[in-house]
């Protein structure tokens, strides 16, 4: 009997290696499964692996073992924390309901890292009855286990929790923890999720000197499609700028019809950004927004009048270039300049004929310069 256990252990040491090669992989995954507990001990061992793709395929055989189990569950408690960490993702992978009740111990040790992913490894198995044990965790002193707990626990999207992560989303101290927090609520999809993360959109915590991180929390609020158009437009009243600007930006994404007059209105924004950024909004909307933005081209303030311009030069409509020709004879040389190179960008010989007056007209040489850049553009 020692014999025949040790040839299958030796089976097993060659099988393993052919795992590294495309080539014999899947012939050696199929035996190690048919060798059932007897490939355990060897795969337990390549566990300790430093190929991260080695070990991905390592952890998918052992996890379609099931009478690995007992030997995971026992790594679980004692092993290396490197090692529990990893068959704790095991446990995930197989979604064994026997194993809760070792990953929630998990849940309680030491290690930080195993913390967390046992959390995950709870989620992927999606036994709601562990949601009480992984709350805690938004808690935890370790930025890792806090953030593996949000995702957690937004698995479940369970409205019950929302209050929860949405405090994790406003008070934690760490931006990474608190992106996980929005994206657990985004990915929930429910409108019940919609207030907490608007309330985040007001906080300068997110987006004052965090242009990049906010990314995060834009996109959940998008993510949510229809239900947040309202709350976006109520937005476009909020007094601070920034949280105006990015409302702005969702609704162009978005491109719901009822938000067309609300920018056109953001187009008249006090601030420089706000308005143009409501500008490049409108012209998501294409052949829609043309006549809001026409409108803006007779306000007194020339930067608006610009911003229009701006707007219309990404819509390919025949009725923009019209306008865009008159705005050549504006009063304002920075409103002329981005009408012609609007123009330019539309690529519209219509236009050819207005941009000649510019090109002969030497009194300003560099915008004449710019006429006729742009004329040979157009005839090419």
């Amino acid at each position: 009997m020692d014999w025949f256990t040790n040839s299958k252990q030796g089976e097993t040491k060659k099988l393993i290696p052919m795992l590294a090669d495309a080539a014999k992989r899947d012939h050696a995954a199929q035996e190690l499964m048919r060798l059932g507990a007897d490939a355990v001990p060897s795969l337990m061992d390549a566990l300790q692996t430093q190929d991260l793709n080695l070990l991905a395929i390592y952890q998918q055989i052992l996890a379609r073992i099931p009478t690995a189990s007992p030997e995971l569950t026992k790594a679980l408690k004692s092993a290396h924390p490197i090692i529990r960490g990893r068959v704790a993702e095991i446990f995930g992978i197989s979604k064994d309901k026997n194993a809760i009740p070792v990953l929630l111990e998990a849940l309680r040790g030491e290690f930080f890292t195993v913390r967390a992913r046992a959390a995950v490894a709870l989620a992927a198995i999606g036994d709601a009855r562990v949601l009480p044990e992984l709350l805690p965790l938004l808690k935890d002193r370790e930025d890792e286990v806090r953030m593996a707990a949000c995702t957690a626990i937004g698995k479940f999207c369970d409205p019950s929790t929302f209050d929860e992560l949405a405090n994790v989303a406003l008070d934690d101290t760490k931006i990474e923890v608190r992106q996980a927090a929005v994206k657990a609520l985004g990915d929930s999809k429910s409108a019940a999720a919609i207030p907490f993360l608007m309330e985040a959109l007001r906080d300068s915590f997110w987006w004052f000197e965090r242009e990049q991180a906010v990314g995060v929390l834009l996109n959940a609020i998008e993510g949510m499609g229809e239900p947040v158009v309202e709350p976006l437009i109520e937005a476009l009243t909020d007094r601070e700028k920034t949280v105006r600007k990015f409302a702005i930006m969702i609704l162009g994404k978005l491109k719901d019809i009822r938000a067309i007059e609300e920018l056109g209105m953001a187009v008249y924004d006090l601030h420089h950004e706000v308005s143009q950024t409501a500008a490049e909004a409108l012209a998501q909307f294409g052949a829609p927004a043309v006549d809001v933005l026409a409108e803006a081209l007779i306000h007194p303030e020339a930067s608006v009048r610009e911003h229009a311009i701006i707007g219309l030069g990404r819509i390919h409509d025949e009725r923009v270039v019209p306008y865009l020709i008159e705005m050549l004879h504006d009063s304002d040389r920075v409103v002329k300049r981005q009408a012609v190179r609007s123009l330019s960008e539309l690529r519209d010989a219509r236009a050819i004929p207005a941009l000649q007056e510019i090109a002969v007209n030497r009194a300003d040489r560099e915008l004449a310069a710019f006429a006729k850049e742009t004329i040979e553009k157009l005839r090419s």
